[in-house]
């Protein structure tokens, strides 16, 4: 398929705010597309090539980009191929060969076809064509059923691959699709309360456990082979050599275990959150031990667990690893969580996760059973820009300008990003001069005072409310923001939505 067909359906998606318009013109394209093309395309469609990120930033696109083709003729296969050579490129003398080829990629395009393999190489497509509308599409193309589709692209972290199975492949394969201890899933995801009390009326009976402020693990181990991934599904099993040998020990053969990984003070509290990600860094030093903690099992000796209760899940757990269960309590009593939320901050967590016990383990969804509750507001936005300092601050990129997700287009582009505030609180003096080096990094254009930057970089902004704006275009600001701390952990496309902040009006 020629790569100009792909670009003429985002462009008609990107056109449209329309959900089910987004859906038929998607589901015709998947529908014209020859088996070879099918996971390599939807890779391109949701920004998420099969290749990941192969190195290419803001300035080397810029570079690499002349005058355009006339006339169409790149295929889809083309680009896969041109990736997969700037994937393996690497070590001395590289730079120009990766520069080389990416003109000769950007030569044979055509206009349109140069903005988009730009998009999807620095990861900012704004077709709408996210994952919940390209999934829709491939059930409405494969004629499966969605929650089907939704499952298999779950359960196997493909979602190319589940296009490709539900188009050409029969139902059977489809539904048959399931957990493989080592493959990574997408976690399941929690919303919102101000309250461990109004988190415990939505859910009913629940597990109250306390929210630790680590980093999300998900552990396999297959025998003795042992693998460990983040929540955007990265391995970093290297990494954690002391998580794999206490894995290594448990009374198991084959497991999948979702939980945290944080360091320890000397009194067994936590430690700064960057303390733990430091340890995830390419260079990371030894120095600082991280401990696990899980809350749940998907699988255990080949039993998958991921349709059983939470409660049945709870007793595996505790069975296999009672004393890095994370800690909690199973009620139907407010104040017996309000309690647990007082034993949680006191000893210096963020909060609480209330968890319906009868509730299966969705993977990669936000729903009701789940609930997390924390002392202040916090929210993941992602950074648009950031202005010069001033005073102490001159020669530093301190005002950072905040944006949320708006998936549907309800305020803008659908996937894009709505501005809602600034904060130049909670910054310290290692972190201006982190930003100021990382966002000229990222700088796709700049004014006298302000560097525009890739929507790339999440940080977690903790706030009192929002309220309402004529100033922004979705309508809220934030009220007295400040920086809790930058998430290396999540990536841009898990913020939070306009449509959640402008939720708390109604709170």
């Amino acid at each position: 398929m020629l790569l100009d067909e792909l670009v003429i359906t985002s462009d008609a998606v990107a056109s449209t705010r329309s959900r089910l318009e987004k859906v038929a013109a998607l589901a015709d394209l998947l529908r014209r597309m020859e088996p070879g093309d099918i996971a390599t395309a939807v890779g391109l469609l949701i920004a998420r090539p099969r290749q990941g990120r192969v190195g290419v930033g803001w300035r080397g696109m810029t570079a690499a980009m002349g005058e355009p083709a006339a006339e169409p003729s790149l295929t889809v296969a083309d680009v896969d191929a041109a990736l997969g050579r700037l994937l393996v490129m690497g070590g001395a003398g590289s730079a120009s060969e990766r520069a080389a080829t990416l003109r000769l990629l950007t030569a044979a395009a055509t206009e349109r076809e140069q903005a988009f393999i730009a998009g999807v190489l620095l990861g900012e497509l704004r077709t709408g064509a996210l994952e919940g509308v390209l999934t829709d599409a491939i059930a409405r193309a494969s004629g499966r059923p969605v929650d089907a589709v939704r499952r298999a692209a779950m359960l196997s972290g493909d979602l190319g691959e589940t296009a490709l199975l539900a188009l050409k492949g029969t139902a059977d394969q489809l539904d048959a699709v399931g957990l493989v201890v080592g493959r990574p899933v997408h976690p399941m995801l929690a919303a919102t309360a101000a309250s461990p009390s109004a988190a415990l009326e939505v859910t009913g009976k629940a597990s109250v456990e306390y929210k630790l402020d680590g980093a999300r693990i998900q552990v396999h181990r297959a025998g003795d082979e042992v693998r460990i991934y983040t929540r955007t599904l990265a391995e970093v099993t290297h990494r954690l050599p002391e998580v794999v040998e206490f894995v290594r020990r448990l009374p198991v053969r084959d497991v999948i275990l979702d939980g945290e990984t944080l360091a320890l003070d000397e009194d067994g509290g936590p430690r700064p959150f960057q303390e733990t990600m430091a340890r995830f860094g390419a260079d990371a030093a030894r120095a600082t031990v991280l401990h696990p903690w899980f809350f749940d099992v998907l699988h255990i000796d080949g039993r998958d667990l991921l349709d059983e209760p939470l409660s049945v899940r709870i007793e595996v757990l505790e069975r296999i690893a009672p004393e890095h269960r994370i800690p909690g309590e199973i009620t139907a009593d407010a104040a017996v969580a309000e309690r647990v939320s007082r034993d949680a901050l006191a000893s210096g967590h963020e909060g609480v996760v209330v968890k319906a016990v009868g509730s299966a383990y969705a993977a990669g969804r936000r729903g009701s059973n789940w609930i997390k509750v924390k002392p202040v507001l916090t929210y993941d936005l992602v950074v648009l820009a950031c202005e010069w300092g001033s005073g102490r601050r001159t020669g530093l990129l301190s005002n950072l300008h905040l944006g949320a997700l708006d998936p549907a287009g309800e305020f803008g582009e659908p996937g894009g990003y709505v501005m809602v505030g600034k904060t130049f609180k909670g910054l310290t003096d290692a972190l201006l001069r982190w930003q100021t080096e990382r966002f000229q990094e990222l700088e796709v254009r700049r004014t006298a005072g302000t560097v525009w930057v890739e929507p790339a970089v999440v940080v977690e902004i903790a706030i009192d409310g929002v309220q309402l704006s004529p100033r922004y275009p979705g309508g809220v600001a934030l009220r007295f923001a400040r920086v809790k701390r930058y998430r290396d952990d999540k990536t841009a496309a898990e913020v939070d939505t306009i449509q959640t902040l402008r939720g708390l009006l109604r709170s």
